[in-house]
């Protein structure tokens, strides 16, 4: 036999008895009504905010359509792996995160892991989608209001297009605009025509007063934490209760919900095309986009972000791929869904792309000013710059409300995947006591989310929101991806693993995910994981800093979702009987209950296993005496030689 056959101790018959004796019926638990419910549910999950706010700004950063190089190989060389394994051993198991490391109850801690991270990032992520609530509601007005100053929140620096206007005809005069980092202020220089200086002063935009004096109405910094804005709290309470009711019946609600919720950003995106690409200047912001600056591929920095974005979008590590896939039917062709997820997650990105730099395109012609100008990422593009440029347009409340209602439906389509990792892992940790309870438990992780982002709503509760964001789903990611995949790699084993898959769909993916698998994603995890750690840095917001004890938060909420690995290690091991050796062993290898949900495929499948054994077992018979009937015709001197 095998060192793994002799380590586990069974024979063919005790396998079989595993299967037969763990009887778990998947039915309780519900399942996917529609083939492409998982499919437009991974879809919607992965594609989030990120997409729109994140990746356009990198590839005007790093180097334009160059940038599309080193993303698509971190795609092909981490992406797809991860995404692969993640939703296979979630579909052959029927089972959230936590319990679905029956696999290698060791490592359980991987699993509450993601549950954590995908807990503290609901708890920010709900907030974003409460500030787009907000101005889809202020959208439908017949003048937008971020569109002019005049307004009670607006101060004697707010400048707007009729101001400039003015100055230029009076004075001879301009005005230009740097919107280059996140929410920062707009710096205005009005210079005579001979170039002296006739005034400077801190000039700011409609919009960006709008967003900070009228919707945040932000404080000096975290220390001071204001007052809960009651305009926001509401679009909190309603947004998780539109949360909660896509889920409270489980994946039979949510994949009918799916099926608008998903195609829908796409179908304002192409509209938001058409109309951007017939706007002047639209195309030389299209160019600045697209337009490759080879150079830049020889710069470290560029190969990180394009390995980190890809780490962020395709969403591995959260344990919502595992989730989904869970609820999937156990001969699902889980290799087909695995190839069109990412490739469709990494094209909305580009596509996206395209439709924010057109209408930044038409914003640095509106000004005067260059495209660098108007560039920006995160809430600062989707809050500041690209509202503002809305407001230009004509008929803007139509274009506002599109752009706002695509920024929901985006931002709640990847909430309801993190929000059901969550659920899903209570409701199978304890099956007996909560299954039933769906409703309820239901209800109560969403209120309790809501409590724990009231401080995210409070006047300095965007300090708050960026210590989360800054360090919770950052480095914690790549160590709960590395151990998973080395644990299945080395631990369980590849080779069973491939075998589980082949036996799960019928038939045996490509060898080159073995080396993936094995050497190469844990390799590029860890170059992901070095720059992460190297550029993270102390957490700033808009170029201001955080006290100490701030930074001390953010460290330990990064690292609550990483100590429950070695924490679980250490207790299971002291919770088992034996020697170190023996406790070690039997937690490494799969518990009895892991295997398919249903019974008739965990009988197949433990059958299969026994035959499995018996014949490595034959094989090995065979190589044996195949090799005594070599060395009988050895010289006598050459047998003496021969390892016993």
């Amino acid at each position: 036999m095998s060192s793994e056959s002799n380590s586990s101790g069974e024979n063919s018959i005790d396998i079989i008895k595993k299967g037969e004796n763990n009887h778990t019926d998947k039915d309780d638990r519900g399942g996917w009504k529609g083939r492409m419910d998982f499919i437009l549910t991974c879809i919607g999950y992965a594609v989030g905010l990120g997409n729109i706010w994140r990746f356009p700004y990198l590839c005007y950063k790093s180097g334009g359509g160059a940038f599309f190089i080193p993303y698509f190989i971190f795609l092909l060389l981490c992406g797809y792996p991860l995404f692969f394994m993640e939703a296979s051993y979630g579909q052959f198991s029927s089972l959230s995160p936590i319990t679905t490391w029956r696999m290698s109850p060791l490592f359980k801690g991987v699993g509450v892991g993601m549950v954590i991270v995908s807990g503290l990032v609901c708890v920010y992520y709900n907030v974003i989608v409460a500030w787009t609530l907000y101005y889809l509601f202020m959208s439908f007005r017949a003048v937008l209001p971020w569109s002019n100053c005049g307004n009670v929140w607006n101060t004697e620096n707010c400048v707007d297009g009729s101001e400039r206007r003015v100055m230029n005809n009076t004075l001879g005069n301009y005005t230009t605009y740097n919107v280059s980092n996140t929410m920062s202020n707009i710096t205005g220089h009005i210079l005579s025509a001979n170039g002296s200086i006739i005034h400077e002063g801190a000039k700011r935009s409609p919009s960006e007063e709008y967003w900070e004096n009228h919707v945040l109405e932000l404080s000096e910094g975290i220390e001071d934490a204001g007052i809960i804005r009651w305009p926001l709290l509401l679009c909190l309470i309603l947004a998780w209760f539109f949360v909660f009711l896509c889920l409270f019946k489980g994946v039979k609600v949510l994949g009918k919900v799916m099926h608008f919720a998903a195609p829908f950003p796409y179908l304002v995106l192409m509209v938001l095309l058409i109309r951007g690409v017939t706007l002047p200047g639209a195309m030389e912001g299209i160019k600045f986009y697209v337009f490759p600056k080879w150079e830049k591929l020889a710069e470290f920095q560029v190969w990180g972000d394009a390995a980190l974005q890809i780490f962020y979008s395709v969403g591995m590590g959260w344990g919502g791929i595992v989730t989904m896939a869970s609820y999937n039917k156990f001969s699902n062709n889980i290799y087909r869904d695995a190839l069109i997820v990412p490739i469709i997650n990494c094209g909305t990105s580009i596509f996206a792309g395209f439709v924010i730099f057109s209408v930044l395109g038409f914003m640095a012609h509106q000004t005067g000013s260059s495209i660098e100008d108007v560039v920006s990422q995160g809430p600062g593009l989707t809050f500041v710059a690209y509202p503002a440029a809305v407001a230009k347009l004509p008929i803007s409340p139509l274009w506002a409300v599109l752009f706002f209602l695509m920024l929901f439906t985006i931002g709640v389509d990847s909430q309801f995947g993190m929000v059901e990792t969550c659920i899903t892992a209570f409701l199978d940790t304890y099956p007996k006591t909560l299954r039933s309870r769906r409703v309820l438990v239901s209800a109560i992780a969403c209120t309790i989310e809501c409590i724990l982002g009231l401080p995210l709503i409070t006047q300095g509760g965007i300090y708050i929101l960026q210590i989360i964001d800054w360090y919770c789903a950052s480095f914690s990611l790549m160590l709960i991806s590395l151990t998973e995949v080395i644990v299945i790699a080395y631990v369980y084993k590849i080779d069973r693993f491939m075998a589980d898959i082949e036996f799960m769909i019928g038939f045996k993916p490509h060898k080159i995910w073995i080396y993936l698998w094995k050497y190469i994603t844990p390799a590029v995890i860890v170059f992901i994981w070095l720059f992460s750690v190297i550029t993270l840095g102390p957490v700033t917001y808009d170029g201001r800093s955080y006290p100490q004890w701030a930074i001390v938060f953010g460290w330990c909420l990064g690292v609550s979702s990483v100590l429950p690995i070695p924490g679980l290690i250490i207790y299971q091991i002291m919770q088992e009987r034996g020697t170190l050796r023996q406790r070690l062993e039997k937690l490494m290898k799969p518990s009895e209950e892991w295997g398919p949900s249903i019974q008739e495929d965990r009988d197949r499948y433990f059958k299969h296993l026994a035959l499995q054994k018996r014949t490595d077992i034959a094989a090995r018979q065979i190589e044996d005496e195949e090799d005594m009937e070599k060395h009988m015709f050895l010289p006598s001197n050459e047998k003496s030689s021969l390892p016993v």
